[in-house]
C-alpha cells in the first residue's frame, strides 16, 4: 500500500504539484482566521511542568500587497462564480487586510475541490472573524447547494469580553462535493435534562428507560394489523416480533391496556449529532493530549469529523496540519492520510507526536516530501529561509528552538532537557545549541562555551554547514567532559555535528535517562467507530496503519 504523506511547503503548491485529482476523501482545513495575531508555540518548563517560553509560529497578520494582488488577479481573470465573488468582494471591502485574506483562501479552496472525490467532504474550521465571508468563498468554488451544515463548536463555558458578548464558539463549514456524500450516521451523548425528563422510568435492577408507541397510524409505509390482547389496530412491529419482545419484557402496559415498547438508555447509541457541538472540550493545560502548539484543537473533535465522513482506508487531508491532530487521529482511526505544513517546526512536531503516539515503527508508514535528503538540499534551504533551515537542524536532533526575537538569541538558537539522577530532587541538565549555516571559525566554538557557561548548561552543540577545523575541534576538546553524578560515562561539554554527520544518523552524545524537551504526545487508545459508539478492534491491536 502507498505510504502516507507529510509535505513541507506552501499547500498551494504541494496541491497542484504532487495531489491528483478527485483522489481525497476528507479534507479538514483549520486555517490562519485573519486574528490579526501572531500564534506562539508554548513549550514546557524545564520541568516539563508548565509553559512559559515561546517561540513564533506563524504571524496570522495579512495585509494587501503585491502577493494578494498576484493571488487576485490570477482567480478574477479564470472567470467564473469564484471570479465573480471576488470582484464582488473587492467592491466591498476594496483593498483590505481581509480582501487579502481571500485572496489567499480563494486559489487555496480551488484546489482543495479539485483534489476531492465526487464523494468526498471538507470541513472548513474558523472563527466568526471571517466565517461569514469564507462561507461565501466556499457557496462559489462548492456550489451553495452543496453546503450541508454550519456547526457550531462551544470551545469554552465561559468568556469575559468587554462591551460585548462573551465570544466562546468557533464554526466549522460542512460542504460536500456532491449531493451523495459519504456518511456514516454519528451519535452525540444525551443531555443529563433530556435523560431526566424522557427516561423516567426503570426496572427493578435499575435500568432506565422510556415508552414508546407501538402504533403505526400516520407511519410512512404502514404496519401490521392484527389483534393484541383484544386491541386490534394497525402495529408498528409484525406479530411474532411482538410476541418475543413481550416474552422478554419489553413491552408494558398502561392503565387501559395499551401496549407501548420500552426503549433502554444503555441500548441506545445516543442522540444523531446536531449542528451545535457542546459536548467536545477545547483542550486545557491538564490535559495529556495538549502538546502547546498554538490552535491546536482536540482529538474528539477531529473523530467526529473523521467517523462521519470517510471509512477505514479512506484519504484524510489536511492542508495547514499544524501540530498533526488530524494526521494522528487518522492514523488511530486506520485512514490514510496526507498532511502539508509551511513550517519545518510544524513538521518536527508532527513526526514526534507520531513517534510518540504509536511508537517507532510509524516511521515506515509515511514518508516527509520537501525536507532536505542531502548537503545541496539543506544549503539550499539555509540560502533561502535561515530561520526554516535553524528549526529543522534542530528537529534532527531533538530539540526545541529557542524564542525567535530576532537579535536577541544571546547565542542560543536552540535547548535540549534531560535528566540523568534517578533519585531526590532530579535537576533538570540543559543542552545549548548554535545553528551556523555559513563559514565557520574558532571563535563559535570559543562564543558557545562562553554560553553554556554563562547559562550553567552541561553540554554545548554546534550544529553547522561546514566541516570543522582543526582549530575549533582542538577549542572543543579544551573544554572538557560532562560527567552525570553517579554515573562513569563522559560526555564532550562542546560536541560539533555538521549537516552531513545529522543526515547519516549522527546524535548528540548525553545520557538519555528521561528528556522533558517536548510535551511527549499520549499514547494512542484503541481506536472506536463511532457508528452506535461500538468498537471495531480490540484494545492493544492498534499498530501503524
Amino acid at each position: 500500500m502507498e505510504k502516507n504523506k507529510l509535505y513541507y511547503g506552501d499547500n498551494l503548491e504541494v496541491l497542484r504539484q504532487h495531489i491528483k485529482d478527485e483522489s481525497v476523501d476528507l479534507i479538514y482545513l483549520d486555517p490562519p482566521f485573519n486574528s490579526r495575531q501572531d500564534y506562539n508555540v508554548l513549550f514546557a518548563e524545564k520541568s516539563g511542568e508548565r509553559s512559559a517560553s515561546q517561540i513564533m509560529a506563524f504571524e496570522d497578520t495579512w495585509e494587501w500587497n503585491a502577493d494578494a494582488q498576484r493571488a487576485y488577479e490570477e482567480i478574477v481573470e479564470r472567470g467564473g462564480r469564484v471570479s465573480e465573488a471576488m470582484r464582488a468582494f473587492t467592491t466591498f471591502l476594496g483593498h483590505s487586510d481581509m480582501m487579502a485574506y481571500l485572496a489567499m483562501m480563494a486559489p487555496r479552496l480551488i484546489e482543495l475541490k479539485r483534489v476531492l472525490k465526487v464523494t468526498g467532504s471538507i470541513y472548513l474550521h474558523c472563527d466568526p472573524t471571517a466565517s461569514h465571508y469564507l462561507k461565501m468563498l466556499m457557496d462559489a468554488v462548492f456550489g451553495p447547494q452543496f453546503f450541508r451544515n454550519e456547526i457550531i463548536w462551544k470551545r469554552t463555558s465561559g468568556h469575559s469580553d468587554a462591551q460585548r458578548y462573551g465570544r466562546v464558539h468557533d464554526v466549522l463549514l460542512y460542504f460536500s462535493n456532491s449531493d451523495s456524500p459519504l456518511w456514516n450516521d454519528i451519535y452525540q451523548e444525551y443531555d443529563p435534562a433530556y435523560v431526566k425528563q424522557y427516561y423516567r422510568y426503570s426496572d427493578p435492577d435499575g435500568r432506565m428507560w422510556m415508552s414508546g408507541d407501538l402504533g403505526a397510524a400516520g407511519l410512512s409505509g404502514g404496519g401490521y394489523d392484527y389483534e393484541w390482547k383484544k386491541i386490534r389496530r394497525t402495529w408498528r412491529l409484525p406479530e411474532s416480533t411482538m410476541r418475543r419482545l413481550d416474552e422478554e419484557g419489553k413491552i408494558f402496559y398502561t392503565r387501559n391496556g395499551i401496549p407501548r415498547i420500552k426503549r433502554y438508555l444503555d441500548e441506545s447509541p445516543g442522540l444523531p449529532a446536531q449542528d451545535v457541538w457542546n459536548d467536545v472540550e477545547a483542550l486545557r493545560s491538564w490535559h495529556t493530549e495538549k502538546l502547546g502548539y498554538p490552535t491546536q484543537k482536540p482529538e474528539a473533535l477531529l473523530e467526529r469529523i473523521v467517523n462521519a465522513s470517510s471509512n477505514k482506508g479512506d484519504i484524510v487531508l489536511d492542508p495547514f496540519c499544524g501540530c498533526g491532530t488530524a494526521i494522528s487521529v487518522a492514523q488511530r482511526l486506520k485512514r490514510r492520510w496526507i498532511g502539508i505544513d509551511i513550517t519545518h517546526l510544524a513538521v518536527g512536531l508532527i513526526k514526534k507526536r507520531l513517534d510518540d503516539a504509536f511508537g517507532a515503527s510509524i516511521r515506515k508508514t509515511y514518508e516527509v516530501i520537501g525536507e532536505p535528503v542531502d548537503l545541496t538540499g539543506a544549503q539550499r534551504l539555509a540560502k533561502d529561509d535561515p530561520y526554516q533551515f535553524q528549526w529543522w537542524a534542530l528537529s534532527l536532533v531533538g530539540a526545541r528552538p529557542a524564542e525567535q526575537k530576532k537579535g536577541a538569541d544571546r547565542g542560543i538558537d536552540g535547548r535540549l532537557y534531560f535528566h540523568d539522577e534517578n533519585h531526590g530532587e532530579r535537576k533538570t541538565k540543559q543542552i545549548i545549541f548554535s545553528v551556523k549555516a555559513g563559514h565557520v571559525q574558532s571563535a563559535y566554538v570559543r562564543d558557545l562555551r562562553g554560553v553554556i557557561e554563562r547559562e550553567d548548561a552541561q553540554i554545548g552543540v554546534l550544529i553547522c554547514m561546514e566541516a570543522p577545523t582543526k582549530p575549533m575541534l582542538k577549542e572543543a576538546a579544551e573544554a572538557g567532559f560532562y560527567k552525570p553524578p553517579g554515573l562513569t560515562d563522559r560526555y564532550p561539554r562542546i560536541q560539533i555535528l555538521t549537516i552531513e554527520d545529522l543526515l547519516a544518523g549522527k546524535s548528540v552524545a548525553y545520557p538519555r535517562l528521561l528528556e522533558v524537551t517536548f510535551k511527549k504526545a499520549p499514547k494512542a487508545r484503541a481506536a472506536v467507530e463511532k457508528k452506535g459508539q461500538l468498537p471495531f478492534e480490540q484494545p492493544g491491536t492498534d499498530e501503524p496503519f
